[in-house]
């Protein structure tokens, strides 16, 4: 009798958490594109951490992470300070390999999502000491 794999429920959970994710960040990209930023790059990856989406919007230079959960309250949440740190230090190294964006301003935003509401794009929710 053959040996069949049995579906891994946290694997199949991981994949639909990561879809939800990429179509999250899709929305992010097309509202702040609506507001009149530009997008510079999306799902960053680099040695000191992951940024979502890096807008600019005049002399600022905008780290966005997309944060989508089945409750508006909790995507607006659920980003913690050792998160921010890691976006930060992912943020120095960014700017740093991107001489013309030296002198401009940063800015750290939440773009929280969940099913059936609007977009809540929130504003220098955190500070890089």
């Amino acid at each position: 009798m053959p040996h069949r794999n049995k579906p891994n429920p946290t694997k199949q959970y991981k994949l639909k958490a990561n879809k939800s994710g990429r179509r999250a960040e899709g929305v992010a990209i097309l509202f702040l594109r609506l507001k009149g930023y530009r997008i510079l790059a999306r799902n960053l990856r680099l040695p000191q951490g992951e940024i979502d989406v890096v807008a600019r919007r005049g002399g600022v230079l905008v780290f966005v992470e997309v944060k989508y959960r089945a409750d508006i309250g909790r995507a607006q949440d659920a980003v913690r300070a050792r998160q921010w740190h890691r976006i930060a230090r992912a943020a120095a190294q960014f700017v740093n390999a991107q001489p013309r964006l030296h002198g401009l301003r940063w800015r750290f935003d939440v773009m929280a999502m969940a099913p059936y509401h609007w977009p809540q794009h929130r504003r220098n929710v955190w500070r890089a000491s």
